[in-house]
């Protein structure tokens, strides 16, 4: 999704909820630290939304969400989500990112920083979320360094955590020139 695809949502979602504030915690929330990421890293066609007041608002957004006449009509959709969705490190909240401004009407977005949004794929361990995150790792734009110290403070069993701590070691590894 491009970020005029996003805005789109956003708007959206601020007509059917009153919301002004919204958190993105899926793979679009690379959008707001690199708002011009390239179209092939960013290959879904939901925005993960969360109302950030109204929790509780966060639902209304299923009239814009999969299936809906506006995925139908625009091809992409709001995916309705709450902070259970993903797994994230402690202090998540303190390193939301501004989404960059943009034709929203107003409604502003605050994003996962890229770090927190791999840890939450890492966690998911699904094929399209790892393959997500070697391509992060491979155009620089998350550390291994910051990942496993953020890893270190992500509420997860022991045995997910060393799985985890492999993959993001051989991301970097598969990264490396050379």
């Amino acid at each position: 999704m491009k970020k005029q695809q996003v805005d789109h949502v956003l708007r959206a979602a601020g007509r059917i909820t009153g919301e002004r504030l919204f958190i993105i915690i899926g793979s679009q929330a690379l959008h707001g630290k690199h708002p011009d990421v390239a179209d092939e890293i960013l290959t879904s066609f939901e925005v993960d939304l969360m109302a950030d007041t109204n929790i509780d608002r966060t639902e209304w957004l299923n009239v814009i969400g999969v299936d809906s006449q506006f995925h139908e009509t625009y091809g992409y959709y709001a995916d309705a989500v709450d902070i259970a969705t993903a797994t994230l490190p402690k202090g998540w909240r303190s390193r939301l990112v501004d989404l960059p401004p943009g034709d929203t009407e107003g409604v502003r977005a605050l994003c996962l920083d890229p770090h927190d949004l791999a840890i939450a794929k890492y966690a998911a361990f699904r094929d399209k979320d790892l393959t997500f995150t070697r391509e992060l790792a491979r155009r620089g734009i998350t550390a291994q360094e910051q990942l496993l110290r953020l890893l270190e403070v992500t509420e997860i069993s022991g045995e997910l955590r060393a799985r985890i701590s492999d993959r993001i070691v051989a991301d970097f590894r598969r990264a490396a020139p050379g």
